[in-house]
């Protein structure tokens, strides 16, 4: 395989006092701190839909990235290219865990089962690219909000059709995560929330968003899958409210419907400003209530009312 980030060698540390550019300063992995190492107290992962396929595209143009890795994207080819670049840059700044959504593996295909038999190819491929590394998988998820058949939910959504194929594609990417070893399974309902409460049963759909996570946890205990499940909550957008608001509320949800025994919850950063608090609290909320689960760490824009998912540069 030829090597995709060329001018890009493995990530040093050299200290707070290094004037270079491409090296840690202060994310020194083999410290040893309280007992552990740095690496350990500090398991980074690579998110595969920011990292590998997110262009920078906007409301106003096209993506300014090129992410491509030298293939046409939207095939096979090119699926496999981002699995290459992944493991490449993992590798390159010590990261030892990605997380995925089903389609940011790969292309969407006109039926189910096709998207299937690409999922199997393609994770297959991955299982190959992790032998002899220490590069593991940390979670994956559904893409249950970028195909137009969600745009009134998924699990939420008032078509018998809509539920079930969100419903198939959750099993799937449960097989995908277990067959890669991951840790956690992540619940994010984009779509699961509504525009306006004229024509919203609001009960009826979250009772139709539990059965399905139900189902899930049901389902993800008989393949093995001992890791725990997450709900990443956000107030807003594409939704303009959505049912797992903040950390408050995904826990209410949990208890209400008997899940919280098995769920736990996948904070972000840019999520929590949006619902008006500071990433501390959400944080602090979870961890309260024995629900603090992964962190998602990002940044927004305190001046933009949207998730801009910005790299962060403050410790919080």
């Amino acid at each position: 395989m030829a090597e995709i980030f060329q001018n890009l060698s493995k990530v040093p540390y050299e200290g707070p006092e290094s004037k270079n550019p491409i090296a840690f300063k202060y994310y020194n992995p083999d410290r040893v701190i309280l007992g552990k190492k740095m690496s350990e107290h500090l398991p980074f992962a690579m998110a595969w839909w920011h990292n590998l396929g997110a262009t920078g595209v906007d409301m106003f143009g096209s993506g300014a990235a090129n992410k491509s890795f030298g293939t046409v994207p939207g095939t096979m080819e090119h699926a496999k290219a981002k699995v290459d670049a992944g493991f490449e840059f993992m590798t390159k700044l010590g990261i030892e865990y990605f997380c995925f959504h089903d389609v940011d593996l790969v292309p969407e295909a006109a039926t189910i089962d096709e998207t299937n038999a690409r999922l199997d190819e393609l994770t297959d491929y991955m299982l190959e690219k992790m032998k002899g590394t220490n590069i593991k998988c940390l979670w994956g998820t559904a893409n249950m909000f970028s195909n137009p058949r969600y745009i009134n939910g998924a699990a939420s959504s008032n078509s018998v059709d809509v539920f079930c194929h969100a419903a198939a594609q959750v099993k799937k990417a449960l097989d995908c995560t277990v067959k890669l070893g991951g840790r956690g399974y992540v619940f994010w309902g984009g779509r699961e929330g509504y525009e306006t409460l004229l024509n919203t049963d609001m009960k009826f759909e979250q009772e139709n968003i539990a059965s399905l996570m139900k189902m899930a946890v049901e389902y993800g205990r008989s393949i093995g899958f001992t890791g725990d499940f997450y709900i990443e909550p956000k107030p807003k957008e594409p939704m303009k409210h959505q049912y797992d608001f903040d950390a408050a509320t995904a826990i209410g949800f949990l208890k209400q419907y008997g899940l919280d025994k098995d769920f736990k919850l996948n904070i972000e950063a840019n999520h929590a400003t949006l619902a008006g608090h500071t990433f501390q609290h959400d944080l602090r909320v979870s961890a309260v209530n024995g629900m603090l689960g992964s962190v998602d760490a990002n940044q927004g824009d305190l001046l933009l009312g949207w998730d801009t998912d910005e790299f962060p540069f403050n410790v919080y």
